[in-house]
Protein backbone atom coordinates (compact mmCIF):
# COMPACT_ATOMS: atom_id res chain seq x y z
CA UNK A 1 0.00 0.00 0.00
CA UNK A 2 1.63 3.16 -1.34
CA UNK A 3 -0.27 6.91 -0.01
CA UNK A 4 -0.96 9.24 -2.40
CA UNK A 5 -0.46 12.79 -1.72
CA UNK A 6 -1.95 15.42 -3.99
CA UNK A 7 -1.72 19.15 -3.00
CA UNK A 8 -0.63 20.38 0.21
CA UNK A 9 -3.84 20.28 2.39
CA UNK A 10 -3.94 16.47 1.96
CA UNK A 11 -0.57 16.31 2.66
CA UNK A 12 -0.81 18.20 6.23
CA UNK A 13 -3.52 16.00 6.98
CA UNK A 14 -2.42 12.65 6.14
CA UNK A 15 0.59 13.54 8.10
CA UNK A 16 -2.20 14.40 11.29
CA UNK A 17 -3.54 11.12 10.56
CA UNK A 18 -0.66 9.37 10.89
CA UNK A 19 1.00 11.39 13.63
CA UNK A 20 -2.15 9.95 15.32
CA UNK A 21 -1.69 5.70 13.84
CA UNK A 22 2.32 6.15 15.09
CA UNK A 23 1.31 7.36 18.86
CA UNK A 24 -0.84 4.75 18.79
CA UNK A 25 1.16 1.71 17.27
CA UNK A 26 3.67 3.51 19.81
CA UNK A 27 1.79 2.88 22.97
CA UNK A 28 0.70 -0.66 21.42
CA UNK A 29 4.48 -1.66 21.69
CA UNK A 30 4.95 -0.04 25.12
CA UNK A 31 2.50 -2.58 26.22
CA UNK A 32 3.73 -5.40 25.40
CA UNK A 33 6.75 -4.43 26.50
CA UNK A 34 5.35 -4.34 29.77
CA UNK A 35 4.19 -8.01 29.18
CA UNK A 36 7.88 -9.34 29.02
CA UNK A 37 9.99 -6.98 31.75
CA UNK A 38 9.61 -9.56 34.52
CA UNK A 39 11.29 -12.06 33.12
CA UNK A 40 14.15 -10.34 32.80
CA UNK A 41 13.69 -7.65 35.68
CA UNK A 42 11.74 -9.77 37.62
CA UNK A 43 13.95 -12.87 37.55
CA UNK A 44 16.27 -11.81 41.16
CA UNK A 45 13.31 -11.98 43.59
CA UNK A 46 13.22 -15.99 42.23
CA UNK A 47 16.81 -16.81 42.79
CA UNK A 48 16.44 -17.45 46.73
CA UNK A 49 13.83 -19.08 46.19
CA UNK A 50 14.67 -21.29 44.39
CA UNK A 51 17.83 -22.13 46.43
CA UNK A 52 15.87 -22.85 49.23
CA UNK A 53 13.18 -25.08 47.34
CA UNK A 54 15.57 -27.18 45.72
CA UNK A 55 19.10 -26.80 47.53
CA UNK A 56 20.82 -25.36 43.61
CA UNK A 57 23.54 -23.04 43.89
CA UNK A 58 23.10 -19.27 43.08
CA UNK A 59 25.71 -20.09 40.27
CA UNK A 60 23.76 -22.97 39.40
CA UNK A 61 20.55 -20.81 39.30
CA UNK A 62 22.33 -17.88 37.52
CA UNK A 63 23.07 -20.01 34.94
CA UNK A 64 19.51 -20.29 33.95
CA UNK A 65 18.95 -16.33 33.66
CA UNK A 66 22.28 -16.48 31.09
CA UNK A 67 20.43 -19.05 29.42
CA UNK A 68 17.34 -16.84 29.27
CA UNK A 69 19.46 -13.56 28.18
CA UNK A 70 21.21 -15.64 25.17
CA UNK A 71 18.33 -16.99 23.57
CA UNK A 72 16.53 -13.44 24.23
CA UNK A 73 19.31 -12.20 21.80
CA UNK A 74 20.47 -14.42 19.14
CA UNK A 75 17.04 -15.76 18.58
CA UNK A 76 16.23 -12.29 17.58
CA UNK A 77 17.84 -11.88 13.95
CA UNK A 78 14.94 -14.51 13.04
CA UNK A 79 12.19 -12.75 14.55
CA UNK A 80 13.97 -9.26 13.01
CA UNK A 81 14.05 -11.33 9.74
CA UNK A 82 10.41 -12.11 9.95
CA UNK A 83 9.25 -9.00 10.88
CA UNK A 84 10.65 -7.40 8.10
CA UNK A 85 10.59 -9.60 5.68
CA UNK A 86 6.67 -10.44 6.14
CA UNK A 87 5.67 -6.77 5.28
CA UNK A 88 4.22 -4.04 7.67
CA UNK A 89 1.19 -6.29 8.59
CA UNK A 90 1.67 -10.04 8.77
CA UNK A 91 5.61 -9.55 9.75
CA UNK A 92 4.86 -8.07 13.27
CA UNK A 93 1.67 -10.48 13.98
CA UNK A 94 3.53 -13.20 13.65
CA UNK A 95 6.74 -12.42 15.22
CA UNK A 96 4.56 -11.35 18.30
CA UNK A 97 2.25 -13.73 18.53
CA UNK A 98 4.73 -16.37 18.61
CA UNK A 99 7.01 -14.62 20.69
CA UNK A 100 3.48 -14.26 23.67
CA UNK A 101 3.12 -18.22 23.22
CA UNK A 102 6.97 -18.47 24.09
CA UNK A 103 6.58 -16.71 26.57
CA UNK A 104 3.62 -18.19 28.52
CA UNK A 105 5.06 -21.83 27.81
CA UNK A 106 8.38 -21.02 29.10
CA UNK A 107 7.07 -19.91 32.31
CA UNK A 108 4.71 -22.24 32.53
CA UNK A 109 7.87 -25.26 31.99
CA UNK A 110 9.73 -23.28 34.82
CA UNK A 111 7.03 -23.53 37.16
CA UNK A 112 7.20 -27.02 37.41
CA UNK A 113 10.78 -27.41 37.14
CA UNK A 114 12.44 -30.03 39.58
CA UNK A 115 15.54 -29.74 38.11
CA UNK A 116 18.45 -27.82 36.67
CA UNK A 117 17.79 -28.81 33.30
CA UNK A 118 14.26 -28.31 33.13
CA UNK A 119 14.82 -24.26 34.80
CA UNK A 120 17.63 -24.19 31.98
CA UNK A 121 14.89 -25.67 29.12
CA UNK A 122 12.37 -23.32 30.36
CA UNK A 123 14.01 -20.02 30.53
CA UNK A 124 15.29 -20.73 27.09
CA UNK A 125 12.09 -21.31 25.75
CA UNK A 126 11.13 -17.65 27.55
CA UNK A 127 14.05 -15.80 26.45
CA UNK A 128 13.17 -16.98 23.13
CA UNK A 129 9.60 -15.52 23.49
CA UNK A 130 10.97 -12.19 25.25
CA UNK A 131 13.41 -11.40 22.39
CA UNK A 132 10.93 -11.74 19.07
CA UNK A 133 8.44 -9.60 21.34
CA UNK A 134 11.55 -6.57 21.80
CA UNK A 135 13.40 -6.58 18.97
CA UNK A 136 9.70 -6.65 16.92
CA UNK A 137 8.52 -3.67 19.00
CA UNK A 138 12.21 -1.80 18.92
CA UNK A 139 12.33 -2.02 14.97
CA UNK A 140 8.33 -1.11 14.45
CA UNK A 141 9.44 2.13 16.85
CA UNK A 142 12.09 3.13 14.40
CA UNK A 143 10.29 2.97 11.29
CA UNK A 144 7.30 5.34 12.30
CA UNK A 145 9.44 8.01 13.90
CA UNK A 146 12.68 9.02 11.96
CA UNK A 147 12.60 12.79 13.29
CA UNK A 148 12.89 11.33 16.82
CA UNK A 149 14.33 7.65 16.96
CA UNK A 150 15.70 7.85 20.03
CA UNK A 151 12.64 9.32 22.08
CA UNK A 152 10.73 6.55 20.20
CA UNK A 153 12.83 3.41 21.03
CA UNK A 154 13.09 4.79 24.14
CA UNK A 155 9.51 5.19 25.15
CA UNK A 156 8.88 1.61 23.93
CA UNK A 157 11.94 0.13 25.57
CA UNK A 158 10.82 1.83 29.03
CA UNK A 159 7.98 -0.48 29.06
CA UNK A 160 10.43 -3.19 29.14
CA UNK A 161 12.63 -1.03 31.85
CA UNK A 162 9.63 -0.04 34.25
CA UNK A 163 6.97 -3.41 33.40
CA UNK A 164 8.95 -4.99 35.85
CA UNK A 165 8.15 -1.64 39.00
CA UNK A 166 4.66 -2.09 38.75
CA UNK A 167 4.77 -5.91 39.38
CA UNK A 168 7.59 -6.26 42.14
CA UNK A 169 5.26 -5.75 45.30
CA UNK A 170 2.43 -8.36 43.90
CA UNK A 171 4.97 -10.57 42.87
CA UNK A 172 6.84 -10.76 45.96
CA UNK A 173 3.52 -11.41 47.71
CA UNK A 174 2.51 -14.04 45.40
CA UNK A 175 5.64 -16.19 46.13
CA UNK A 176 5.36 -15.30 49.66
CA UNK A 177 1.86 -16.84 50.12
CA UNK A 178 1.51 -19.62 47.39
CA UNK A 179 5.35 -20.49 46.23
CA UNK A 180 7.31 -19.25 43.00
CA UNK A 181 5.86 -21.68 41.44
CA UNK A 182 2.44 -20.19 41.05
CA UNK A 183 4.04 -16.88 40.64
CA UNK A 184 6.04 -18.40 37.04
CA UNK A 185 3.19 -19.91 36.04
CA UNK A 186 -0.15 -17.20 36.23
CA UNK A 187 2.20 -14.09 35.82
CA UNK A 188 3.71 -16.41 32.49
CA UNK A 189 -0.01 -17.17 31.36
CA UNK A 190 -1.18 -13.50 31.44
CA UNK A 191 1.01 -11.63 30.51
CA UNK A 192 1.63 -14.58 27.31
CA UNK A 193 -2.20 -13.67 26.80
CA UNK A 194 -1.80 -10.22 26.86
CA UNK A 195 0.99 -10.17 24.33
CA UNK A 196 -1.23 -12.11 21.94
CA UNK A 197 -4.02 -9.43 22.01
CA UNK A 198 -1.81 -6.93 21.05
CA UNK A 199 -0.28 -8.72 18.19
CA UNK A 200 -3.55 -8.17 16.23
CA UNK A 201 -3.48 -4.45 16.11
CA UNK A 202 0.26 -3.78 16.31
CA UNK A 203 2.20 -3.08 12.76
CA UNK A 204 4.70 -1.33 10.51
CA UNK A 205 4.24 1.50 8.49
CA UNK A 206 3.15 1.15 5.02
CA UNK A 207 5.71 3.17 2.54
CA UNK A 208 4.79 6.38 2.36
CA UNK A 209 2.33 6.46 5.19
CA UNK A 210 5.14 7.58 8.62
CA UNK A 211 4.78 11.39 8.72
CA UNK A 212 6.88 13.28 6.46
CA UNK A 213 10.01 14.61 8.16
CA UNK A 214 10.70 17.92 8.78
CA UNK A 215 13.73 18.25 10.74
CA UNK A 216 15.92 15.56 11.96
CA UNK A 217 19.04 17.29 14.56
CA UNK A 218 21.03 14.03 14.02
CA UNK A 219 22.71 12.77 10.64
CA UNK A 220 20.68 10.03 9.00
CA UNK A 221 21.88 7.71 5.94
CA UNK A 222 19.94 8.05 2.80
CA UNK A 223 20.75 4.47 1.78
CA UNK A 224 19.02 1.50 3.68
CA UNK A 225 22.24 -1.29 4.47
CA UNK A 226 21.09 -4.67 4.26
CA UNK A 227 22.45 -6.53 7.27
CA UNK A 228 25.36 -8.16 4.94
CA UNK A 229 25.91 -4.63 3.96
CA UNK A 230 25.92 -3.05 7.74
CA UNK A 231 28.51 -5.97 8.64
CA UNK A 232 30.93 -4.73 6.10
CA UNK A 233 31.07 -1.21 8.03
CA UNK A 234 33.85 -0.65 10.25
CA UNK A 235 31.51 1.69 12.32
CA UNK A 236 29.38 -1.42 13.25
CA UNK A 237 31.92 -3.00 15.00
CA UNK A 238 32.58 0.18 17.19
CA UNK A 239 29.56 0.00 17.85
CA UNK A 240 29.14 -3.36 18.47
CA UNK A 241 32.21 -3.43 20.91
CA UNK A 242 31.42 -0.85 22.81
CA UNK A 243 27.90 -2.34 23.38
CA UNK A 244 29.15 -5.69 24.84
CA UNK A 245 31.45 -4.04 26.95
CA UNK A 246 28.62 -1.48 28.77
CA UNK A 247 26.29 -4.39 28.74
CA UNK A 248 28.62 -7.18 30.53
CA UNK A 249 29.65 -4.57 33.20
CA UNK A 250 26.05 -4.12 33.99
CA UNK A 251 24.50 -7.33 33.82
CA UNK A 252 27.23 -8.26 37.04
CA UNK A 253 25.64 -6.15 38.71
CA UNK A 254 21.59 -5.77 38.26
CA UNK A 255 21.21 -9.57 37.63
CA UNK A 256 22.32 -10.14 41.37
CA UNK A 257 20.47 -6.58 43.22
CA UNK A 258 18.75 -8.76 45.35
CA UNK A 259 22.03 -11.06 46.60
CA UNK A 260 23.78 -7.50 46.51
CA UNK A 261 21.57 -5.86 49.25
CA UNK A 262 21.71 -9.07 51.55
CA UNK A 263 25.63 -9.06 51.36
CA UNK A 264 25.13 -4.81 52.19
CA UNK A 265 22.56 -6.43 55.17
CA UNK A 266 19.86 -3.96 53.92
CA UNK A 267 17.46 -5.77 52.26
CA UNK A 268 15.03 -6.28 55.01
CA UNK A 269 15.58 -2.88 56.71
CA UNK A 270 12.59 -0.91 55.88
CA UNK A 271 12.73 2.00 53.80
CA UNK A 272 9.43 4.32 52.76
CA UNK A 273 6.70 2.06 53.97
CA UNK A 274 8.59 -1.41 52.49
CA UNK A 275 11.66 -2.81 52.75
CA UNK A 276 15.01 -1.48 51.08
CA UNK A 277 15.21 -4.39 48.67
CA UNK A 278 11.47 -3.71 47.08
CA UNK A 279 12.27 0.10 47.30
CA UNK A 280 15.48 -0.14 45.96
CA UNK A 281 14.23 -2.60 42.79
CA UNK A 282 11.25 -0.07 41.99
CA UNK A 283 13.17 3.06 42.25
CA UNK A 284 15.81 0.84 40.25
CA UNK A 285 12.98 -0.55 37.53
CA UNK A 286 11.39 3.45 37.42
CA UNK A 287 14.86 4.94 36.53
CA UNK A 288 15.39 2.46 33.79
CA UNK A 289 11.62 3.63 32.34
CA UNK A 290 12.92 7.00 32.61
CA UNK A 291 16.35 6.67 31.40
CA UNK A 292 15.46 4.93 28.23
CA UNK A 293 13.28 7.75 26.68
CA UNK A 294 15.44 10.59 28.65
CA UNK A 295 18.22 9.41 26.75
CA UNK A 296 17.14 8.82 23.78
CA UNK A 297 15.51 12.57 23.19
CA UNK A 298 18.76 13.50 24.98
CA UNK A 299 20.63 11.86 21.46
CA UNK A 300 17.66 12.88 18.93
CA UNK A 301 19.31 16.89 20.05
CA UNK A 302 22.85 16.86 20.85
CA UNK A 303 23.77 13.56 19.30
CA UNK A 304 24.25 10.05 19.86
CA UNK A 305 27.52 9.93 20.92
CA UNK A 306 27.05 13.02 23.28
CA UNK A 307 24.12 11.45 25.29
CA UNK A 308 26.20 8.01 25.33
CA UNK A 309 29.27 9.96 27.24
CA UNK A 310 27.16 11.38 29.44
CA UNK A 311 25.23 8.47 30.19
CA UNK A 312 28.43 6.21 30.53
CA UNK A 313 30.36 8.64 32.99
CA UNK A 314 27.11 8.89 35.33
CA UNK A 315 26.87 5.47 35.56
CA UNK A 316 30.50 5.20 36.41
CA UNK A 317 30.19 7.20 39.14
CA UNK A 318 26.58 5.08 40.46
CA UNK A 319 29.04 2.22 40.96
CA UNK A 320 31.71 3.43 42.88
CA UNK A 321 28.88 5.34 45.29
CA UNK A 322 27.10 1.96 46.05
CA UNK A 323 30.14 0.35 47.17
CA UNK A 324 30.27 3.76 49.24
CA UNK A 325 26.78 3.78 50.42
CA UNK A 326 25.23 0.63 49.61
CA UNK A 327 25.68 -0.79 53.42
CA UNK A 328 22.78 1.59 53.85
CA UNK A 329 19.32 1.72 53.00
CA UNK A 330 19.07 4.62 51.53
CA UNK A 331 22.21 4.85 49.37
CA UNK A 332 21.36 1.31 48.09
CA UNK A 333 18.10 2.50 46.75
CA UNK A 334 19.26 6.14 45.14
CA UNK A 335 22.53 4.31 43.65
CA UNK A 336 20.34 1.55 42.37
CA UNK A 337 18.51 4.17 40.31
CA UNK A 338 21.38 5.91 38.92
CA UNK A 339 22.40 2.73 38.51
CA UNK A 340 19.58 1.49 36.41
CA UNK A 341 19.42 5.52 35.13
CA UNK A 342 22.11 4.91 32.81
CA UNK A 343 21.85 0.88 32.10
CA UNK A 344 18.62 2.72 30.16
CA UNK A 345 20.63 4.41 27.98
CA UNK A 346 21.90 1.22 26.36
CA UNK A 347 18.35 0.41 25.05
CA UNK A 348 17.54 3.82 23.48
CA UNK A 349 20.60 5.63 22.20
CA UNK A 350 22.08 2.54 21.13
CA UNK A 351 19.36 1.43 18.23
CA UNK A 352 18.80 4.78 17.32
CA UNK A 353 21.99 5.13 16.05
CA UNK A 354 22.29 2.04 14.39
CA UNK A 355 19.01 3.20 12.30
CA UNK A 356 20.26 6.34 12.01
CA UNK A 357 23.53 4.96 10.26
CA UNK A 358 22.26 2.14 8.30
CA UNK A 359 18.63 3.29 7.39
CA UNK A 360 15.24 2.12 8.15
CA UNK A 361 13.94 -0.68 5.78
CA UNK A 362 15.98 -3.38 7.26
CA UNK A 363 16.15 -1.47 10.94
CA UNK A 364 14.61 -4.62 12.59
CA UNK A 365 17.53 -7.56 11.19
CA UNK A 366 20.31 -4.96 11.51
CA UNK A 367 19.49 -3.63 15.17
CA UNK A 368 18.88 -7.58 15.93
CA UNK A 369 22.67 -8.19 15.29
CA UNK A 370 23.34 -5.55 17.44
CA UNK A 371 21.51 -6.72 20.24
CA UNK A 372 23.05 -10.23 19.93
CA UNK A 373 25.93 -8.33 22.22
CA UNK A 374 23.55 -9.05 25.49
CA UNK A 375 23.42 -12.88 24.73
CA UNK A 376 27.52 -12.71 24.43
CA UNK A 377 27.62 -10.62 27.54
CA UNK A 378 25.07 -12.74 29.40
CA UNK A 379 27.74 -15.22 29.47
CA UNK A 380 30.19 -13.45 31.63
CA UNK A 381 27.65 -12.92 34.08
CA UNK A 382 29.41 -15.70 36.08
CA UNK A 383 32.30 -13.96 36.50
CA UNK A 384 30.40 -11.59 39.28
CA UNK A 385 29.55 -14.25 41.15
CA UNK A 386 33.35 -15.68 40.73
CA UNK A 387 34.97 -12.23 41.75
CA UNK A 388 32.78 -12.37 44.44
CA UNK A 389 33.91 -15.65 46.18
CA UNK A 390 37.81 -14.97 44.92
CA UNK A 391 37.81 -11.17 46.77
CA UNK A 392 34.82 -11.85 49.41
CA UNK A 393 33.24 -8.55 48.66
CA UNK A 394 30.30 -7.39 46.21
CA UNK A 395 32.40 -3.98 45.71
CA UNK A 396 34.59 -5.71 43.93
CA UNK A 397 31.86 -6.40 40.84
CA UNK A 398 31.12 -2.69 41.30
CA UNK A 399 34.48 -1.65 40.92
CA UNK A 400 34.81 -3.64 37.64
CA UNK A 401 31.64 -2.40 36.40
CA UNK A 402 32.83 1.34 37.51
CA UNK A 403 36.21 0.94 35.40
CA UNK A 404 34.59 -0.46 32.13
CA UNK A 405 32.28 2.56 32.28
CA UNK A 406 35.19 4.89 32.78
CA UNK A 407 37.09 3.21 29.78
CA UNK A 408 33.92 3.21 27.33
CA UNK A 409 33.23 7.26 27.88
CA UNK A 410 36.86 7.67 26.26
CA UNK A 411 36.24 5.18 24.02
CA UNK A 412 33.21 6.99 22.94
CA UNK A 413 34.55 10.21 22.40
CA UNK A 414 38.03 9.22 20.90
CA UNK A 415 36.56 6.04 18.38
CA UNK A 416 33.12 5.89 18.01
CA UNK A 417 32.64 9.95 17.25
CA UNK A 418 35.19 9.60 14.70
CA UNK A 419 34.41 6.31 13.13
CA UNK A 420 30.50 7.84 12.44
CA UNK A 421 31.71 11.42 10.87
CA UNK A 422 33.87 8.35 8.79
CA UNK A 423 30.84 6.67 7.56
CA UNK A 424 28.55 9.53 6.78
CA UNK A 425 31.58 11.14 5.22
CA UNK A 426 32.02 8.05 3.05
CA UNK A 427 28.38 7.89 1.86
CA UNK A 428 28.28 11.16 0.85
CA UNK A 429 31.31 10.95 -1.36
CA UNK A 430 30.05 7.76 -2.48
CA UNK A 431 26.56 9.52 -3.28
CA UNK A 432 27.89 12.38 -5.09
CA UNK A 433 29.89 9.91 -7.59
CA UNK A 434 27.06 8.01 -8.52
CA UNK A 435 25.29 11.58 -9.21
CA UNK A 436 28.01 12.88 -11.21
CA UNK A 437 27.47 10.53 -14.40
CA UNK A 438 23.59 10.98 -13.95
CA UNK A 439 24.01 14.51 -14.34
CA UNK A 440 25.89 14.69 -17.00
CA UNK A 441 24.46 12.40 -18.96
CA UNK A 442 20.92 14.56 -18.54
CA UNK A 443 22.82 17.74 -19.60
CA UNK A 444 24.25 16.38 -22.63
Amino acid sequence: MTTTFTSEKDNLDCDAECNRKRWRQLIFGVVCMFMIANLQYGWTLFVVPLHEAHGWTITQIQFAFTLFIALETWGTPIAGWIADKLGPDWGPRVAISAGGALVALGWTIVSMAHSLHVLYFGNAVAGLGAGAVYMTCIGIAVKWFKDSRGLAVGLVAAGFGTGAALTVIPMRMVIAASGYQSAFLWFGLVQGALILIMAQVIRAPYPGEAPAVRAVKVKQTGHSYTTPEMLRQPVFWVLYTLRLMMVAGALMVIANLAPLARAFGVAELALWGTTTLSAGLILANLSDGVGRPFFGWLGDRIGNTSAMAISFAVGAAGYYLMSVTGHHPLGYAVFAGVIFLCWGAIFSVFPAMNTDLFGPEYATANYSILYTVKGVAAFLLPLGTLLVTATGTWNSVLFLAAGISVLSTILVLAVLRPAEHRHHADEQGHAERVRRPFMRATTA
